[in-house]
């Protein structure tokens, strides 16, 4: 069983920004991509920067540590395809956004969005 479990507010995020939050013990960097929300691990692969504290430009996130680029459409690494980020399901519903977890990671007060 997956669930989903709201992890911001939408307000949070405005549209060009990311933000970080930890869920369920994983870091998650969500991203605000005019409208379209993206979530991706949020440990970046080259020393555990934090994704979702970097800079957003367009479709790319910018780890704010050491300058790795991760298109959050994808999890791809800009330069390198062979480096990419898990993916994380995402949406807004009621002013809240969600994830959902691939393992079904819950917690006692996820409900899944109608």
């Amino acid at each position: 069983m997956t669930d989903w479990i709201a992890i911001a507010a939408a307000a949070d995020c405005p549209p060009g920004t990311s933000l970080e939050r930890v869920v369920c013990d994983r870091v998650v960097a969500l991203a605000n991509v005019e409208g379209t929300w993206h979530a991706i691990d949020g440990l970046c692969p080259h020393q555990g920067g934090p994704l979702g504290k970097g800079s957003l430009c367009g479709t790319l996130l910018t780890c704010p540590w050491h300058g790795w680029q991760f298109d959050v459409t994808t999890g791809k690494h800009r330069i390198s395809p062979t480096v990419r980020q898990p993916k994380i399901e995402v949406r807004q519903q009621d002013g809240q956004v969600w994830v959902r977890f691939p393992d079904g990671a819950a917690t006692p007060n996820a409900e899944p969005p109608a």
